[in-house]
């Protein structure tokens, strides 16, 4: 029963892990692209010649904000699906019942 127990704690620290990667990871992408496009519309207003210039740096920036919150979302997925702390819980219970 204890290790029914620990391997529930390991899920439930390991959903709130996940809660957190991904709510983070996606205010921190959003407030990113919010900033990023406040001060591309600033730069625009000056200086609307460099418009087309500007708008490819924008979008390419843009994928890379959005690339490193779907690096978050895989991991964990990764941690949801294939969680590699559940071998130590389990490994460290066939320790203890072979001693």
């Amino acid at each position: 029963m204890e290790l029914i127990a620990h391997i529930a704690q390991v899920q439930s620290f390991t959903a709130i892990a996940l809660g957190l990667i991904i709510g983070l990871g996606a205010l921190g992408a959003c407030i990113g692209i919010g900033v990023m496009g406040s001060k591309f519309l600033e730069a625009a207003a000056r200086q609307p010649e460099l418009v087309p210039l500007l708008q490819g740096r924008m979008f390419l920036l843009a994928g890379l904000i959005d690339a490193a919150f779907l690096i978050g979302v895989a991991l964990a997925m990764y941690f949801a699906v294939a969680n590699p702390l559940l071998s130590n819980v389990m490994n460290a219970a066939a320790a203890a019942a072979g001693h």
